[in-house]
């Protein structure tokens, strides 16, 4: 099993998914503010969904060129997007708080990505 490529597809399908809910479910529930907060959150999950996509794609299953990276797309997606899709949901600002954490985690995921294209 191609562990990379699962977690690039549940990602590709939950990216999908909230940015249907964001479009359909939430326009009626909550502020244009929030929707904004929703639709970057969506388009940050799915761009990085499709970086992990192509680096799966890229590598065998027991390759370990692209873990790291992968791992930091992958937890960076989680922090980033999930803390604004909660925050868009609840309403509680602290969570905004983690945000930042997952966009550190994107920002190093690009860097790991170009320091492997220098060697």
């Amino acid at each position: 099993m191609n562990f990379s490529l699962l977690v690039a597809g549940l990602l590709g399908v939950t990216g999908v998914a909230a940015g249907a809910f964001g479009a359909h479910a939430l326009q009626a529930a909550v502020s244009p503010e929030r929707i904004d907060i929703w639709e970057t959150a969506s388009q940050y999950h799915l761009i990085h969904a499709a970086v992990i996509l192509g680096l799966a794609l890229n590598s065998q299953p027991d390759d370990p060129r692209w873990r790291l990276p992968i791992a930091g797309f992958t937890a960076g997606i989680l922090l980033f997007s999930f803390s604004l899709y909660a925050l868009v949901l609840t309403d509680i600002t602290q969570l905004a708080m983690i945000t930042p954490v997952g966009g550190l985690l994107l920002m190093l995921s690009w860097l790991m990505v170009a320091i492997k294209a220098l060697k």
